[in-house]
């Protein structure tokens, strides 16, 4: 078997959420002769992109990408140190946070791990996380973007904290804010000072996307 068609084998297992096969076939594949830069992005990465086309569709549903998750884990077990080794980087970083208040996580996880397989550097801060938290992560890490979770409508205004402390700490320009949760709309975002708002775990990719095409203000 050929490199091109081995990871086809890797994006079908990841499209199918075959959890048993998919580290067979990354392995299969690499002994194929694909880098694996190629086995990530045109195997894994391209394989999560048809889940998401799938969830959207209607065809998979939030227990699906819960799965596909746990398949992306094991299909990047033999891949992780061959893509530290390489230095390979992702297409940009991104800081997640539950804001202070909230400790609703589900959601920010599936956007964490879908950023991951779509090539990004996630650092998520967890729940419950107080808006200098956040500033501090951005000057440390360099974020392009802070995407923050909020599901309580009572703490739907530390999304406006947050960009305040962005904003003193001169770091608003450089950065993107990304806002979702089951309380959030684009009319919130907007509101609060925000850039973007992701309306789930796929959508919200698709916006970081856009995100990162555009020149931060």
């Amino acid at each position: 078997m050929d490199a091109d068609a081995a990871v086809g084998r890797v994006l079908e297992a990841m499209a199918e959420l075959d959890i048993d096969g998919v580290t067979p076939r990354v392995l299969e594949a690499l002994q194929a002769g694909a880098i694996p830069r190629e086995v990530l992005g045109e195997g894994l990465s391209a394989g999560m992109q048809v889940v998401g086309e799938r969830f959207e569709r209607g065809d998979y549903f939030l227990t699906d990408l819960v799965l596909a998750g746990e398949v992306m884990k094991a299909g990047l077990a033999p891949l992780e140190p061959l893509l530290a080794a390489s230095e390979v980087r992702g297409s940009g970083t991104v800081v997640l946070a539950t804001v202070k208040g909230d400790i609703h996580q589900i959601g920010k996880n599936l956007v964490g791990m879908m950023l991951s397989s779509a090539g990004y550097r996630v650092i998520d801060l967890g729940v419950d996380v107080p808006a200098a938290q956040v500033v501090q992560a951005v000057r440390q890490h360099r974020a392009d973007i802070v995407g923050l979770s909020v599901l309580l409508t009572t703490m739907v205004g530390q999304l406006r904290a947050v960009v305040e402390e962005l904003t003193e700490a001169g770091l608003r320009c450089g950065v993107k804010v990304m806002i979702g949760g089951a309380c959030t709309t684009p009319e919130l975002a907007r509101a609060m000072g925000c850039d973007a708002h992701g309306g789930d775990a796929v959508a919200a990719v698709r916006v970081c996307q856009q995100l990162i095409e555009e020149p931060a203000t």
